[in-house]
């Protein structure tokens, strides 16, 4: 009798055992980290993606999720720090067995977490984190790390066309910010294709963020001949550098990258003063798409504004990784991990996407003119 109690004892413990260890997305929900920067410095990048999450996960609830399954979130606010990123990233892996980890936004706080996504065997992705070496650096590509937006030199070398084709620009001046990697990127990508394609780089001036006067930046630059400037920085100087420019007279066409996209570039540097400004970006409200279109209704019917460029990339983020674990052969880490790169002509908010090689995606810029302070108009161009 002893025996048998002992026997069935060490079965039920066994069996416990069994059931804490087991894959917590083996029920009927299936767990997605989201690692944000939802306080801090630069939370509303965080917040931003974190909405545009949120409505795609409860789209795809409302549509029945995966086989039955509903997708849970699982969110911790990183406040804007790589360390609290990186602790939160293997809380996640360890702690709340999710299959996927979205974010963090910026690049430091992702690249941060990438050690931890390789040891665990859990992908990371992020939307926006643009710093040219996020998924594959001089050792190669990061096996578990994923993005959906462009890089800085994609963005850089788009605009550099952009300039020569669109606009017939064969000398350029370049005002950059010099305290950023973002800045600095962006410049090497415009001169070397701007160069390559004939054109010719008459200044090149440099700024540091927070910086507030560039009048003697312009007056410097002000006697040479030159048919664009290009701008690769911030919406906080950018608007500033704009709107000291165009009262010393400066009328060429401003060019610059997704830095630009916020509502205050216009509130620096004054709607007059915003006509004949390009900048490159991810999302436009203007494409007429359909699925744009559903996006932009769902989202001002769920959060009663209209949306930017960070709400759609953390809606088509979500909606690519909840594609690939759909597609995944298992559900785990490495499955999901194999699906996402495999990911092809993945339809989204911000254009239609093949994840290459590299696990960066192969898709359009959408490069959009100001007028007057608005968006007057957007076109999709391939930055190759």
């Amino acid at each position: 009798m002893k025996k048998a109690i002992l026997l069935l004892t060490s079965v039920i413990v066994v069996l416990a055992l069994f059931v804490g260890c087991s894959d917590a997305n083996t029920g009927n929900t299936i767990k997605i980290g989201v690692n944000y920067e939802l306080s801090g410095e630069v939370s509303s990048y965080g917040r931003d993606s974190v909405e545009g999450i949120e409505l795609a996960v409860e789209e795809i609830n409302a549509a029945g999720g995966i086989d039955g399954k509903k997708i849970d979130i699982v969110k911790y606010d990183n406040k804007s720090e790589p360390a609290e990123a990186v602790t939160l990233a293997s809380r996640l892996m360890t702690s709340d067995k999710v299959v996927a980890i979205l974010g963090p936004a910026t690049s430091g706080a992702f690249k941060a977490t990438i050690p931890t996504a390789l040891q665990n065997k859990i992908p990371v992705a992020s939307g926006s984190t643009t710093a040219d070496d996020i998924t594959v650096d001089e050792n190669g590509v990061k096996e578990y790390a994923f993005r959906i937006c462009f890089s800085d030199a994609y963005q850089g070398t788009g605009m550099a066309n952009y300039a020569l084709d669109r606009l017939s620009a064969k000398k350029a001046v370049i005002i950059m910010d010099n305290s950023s990697d973002y800045g600095k990127g962006l410049a090497e990508a415009f001169v070397n294709t701007f160069e390559e394609g004939g054109g010719a780089i008459v200044a090149q001036e440099a700024y540091v963020a927070k910086d507030t006067n560039f009048n003697s930046i312009i007056t410097k630059i002000k006697g040479d001949e030159f048919d664009v400037i290009f701008i690769p920085g911030y919406y906080q100087e950018a608007g500033l550098i704009i709107k000291q420019a165009r009262e010393q007279g400066i009328a060429v066409p401003i060019l610059g990258a997704d830095g630009f996209d916020s509502p205050d570039l216009a509130k620096l540097a004054g709607d007059d003063a915003l006509n004949n400004v390009y900048y490159s970006n991810h999302f436009s409200s203007l494409d007429e798409d359909p699925v744009v279109q559903n996006f932009l209704t769902g989202f001002e019917e769920k959060y009663n504004k209209q949306p930017g460029a960070f709400h759609a990339l953390g809606y088509d983020l979500a909606k690519y990784v909840v594609d690939s674990i759909d597609r995944a052969e298992k559900l785990d880490g490495e499955s999901v991990k194999d699906a996402m790169a495999a990911t092809s002509d993945f339809k989204g908010v911000t254009g239609t996407f093949t994840i290459d090689e590299n696990h960066n995606p192969i898709k359009d810029l959408i490069v959009i003119e100001l007028a007057d302070g608005k968006q007057y108009s957007s076109e999709r161009l391939s930055a190759e």
